[in-house]
């Protein structure tokens, strides 16, 4: 009987545990691995140490929002996810840093670049990169012989000195309504190239250029030459450079007793200057032009812009930061729209370029400069800039 038992109970379970075993859920299939997203570098360099800080660090955060905002989209390349990484380089407005910064970009084998800050970096730069074969958009670079060298990857989004200066020398003469015009350079390819025209602005509109003058875009003393151009009663000084040098100027102007108004491009225009003037510049005193602009419709999203620029990074844009944000969407675009980021197979995609930024329509001539370019006009009230027209 106990022999009887045994066997039953281990029957029975026998029998249970091969229910058991018929009951088991079958196992999940195997999750599909996913797709591995591609890297695209994107360079990025301005002049993020030295005495124009401010506006290289406001270029390279515009760069950063812009590739923050393409990484948030989700976009695909040739089919598969891509990742932007941006690599930003510091050139100190100096053109040696800035080639070397254009080397160590080509090294790293960047798919593009947007940049530079200043001319003198920007022009010297573009060698490296049209023998790399590498694409570059400026943000900012406005002298005209950027785009006239026949590099075929080579483009700017902002309107050059032929028109800024050309449209400030005429505003000088007919609005200011000056007779006697003083002009001062800083020796860069921007200040003296924007100069230039200025000058030649003024004397087609039938003004007199009675004196000019150059220092160089570290000096801090102006006595001398203001006190040249004091003895010539200029009704109009301009200052071809950045802010840096046009603030302590402006002081200097008003201790020597110098009445007249203060002219510059946009290097001069920007929010920094009251701070680097301080008490020297008084309202519509100085007049300046911002290479670049937008009205009606296309207003909200610059103001849209710049109130989500300075709830991101606590600060105000400075001038650059919009054209780079959109210099950056325009190559991505061209990239995605390509299906590729080889700049062999996407620059046809860039120099066909139709996008519409936060800057206005972006769109590029033969030479890669862009279409229809617009100029800002600006004054100073209350230290704070006041938008007087925008130009085309």
């Amino acid at each position: 009987m106990q022999l009887k038992l045994k066997l039953a109970v281990i029957s029975a379970a026998v029998v249970l545990a091969a229910c058991g075993k018929k009951e088991e859920a079958a196992p999940a299939p195997a999750a599909a691995p996913a797709v591995e997203a591609q890297v695209v570098k994107i360079g990025h360099v301005g002049p993020t140490s030295g005495p124009i800080a401010h506006l290289g660090k406001d270029n390279e955060n515009g760069a950063r929002m812009a590739i923050e905002e393409l990484n948030a989209a989700g976009l695909s390349m040739g089919g598969k996810p891509v990742k932007f990484e941006l690599l930003a380089e510091d050139d100190g407005a100096d053109p040696k840093q800035g080639t070397a910064a254009a080397t160590k970009l080509v090294d790293a084998k960047v798919a593009g670049v947007i940049g530079h800050l200043n001319s003198g970096t920007t022009i010297p730069a573009s060698q490296i990169y049209n023998d790399a074969g590498i694409p570059q958009i400026s943000p900012s670079a406005t002298n005209p012989k950027y785009t006239r060298q026949g590099f075929a990857g080579a483009f700017r989004v902002v309107a050059d000195d032929v028109h800024l200066g050309g449209t400030l020398g005429k505003y000088a003469i007919e609005t200011l309504k000056a007779k006697n015009v003083a002009v001062i350079d800083d020796r860069t390819a921007y200040g003296q190239g924007v100069a230039d025209e200025f000058e030649k602005g003024v004397i087609a509109a039938g003004g007199k250029v009675v004196g000019r003058e150059f220092t160089n875009d570290k000096a801090t003393d102006f006595n001398a030459i203001l006190t040249t151009l004091k003895a010539k009663k200029p009704d109009v000084v301009f200052f071809g450079g950045m802010d840096a040098v046009a603030g302590p100027m402006l002081k200097q102007m008003k201790q020597l007793g110098i009445n007249a108004k203060f002219m510059g491009g946009d290097g001069i225009c920007t929010t920094e200057l009251p701070k680097l003037a301080g008490d020297g510049i008084g309202d519509d005193q100085v007049f300046c032009a911002e290479a670049g602009g937008v009205e009606g419709e296309e207003k909200a999203g610059m103001d849209k812009f710049r109130a989500d620029f300075k709830a991101k990074f606590g600060a105000d844009v400075q001038v650059y930061a919009p054209y780079v944000y959109d210099a950056v969407k325009v190559m991505a675009n061209a990239m995605v729209t390509a299906g590729s980021a080889d700049p062999k197979v996407y620059l046809p995609a860039l120099k066909a370029t139709n996008y519409k930024g936060v800057t206005g329509n972006i769109a590029f001539d033969e030479k890669g400069d862009i279409k229809n370019g617009a100029l800002t006009l600006m004054t100073y009230k209350a230290g704070a800039r006041t938008t007087i027209a925008v130009i085309r």
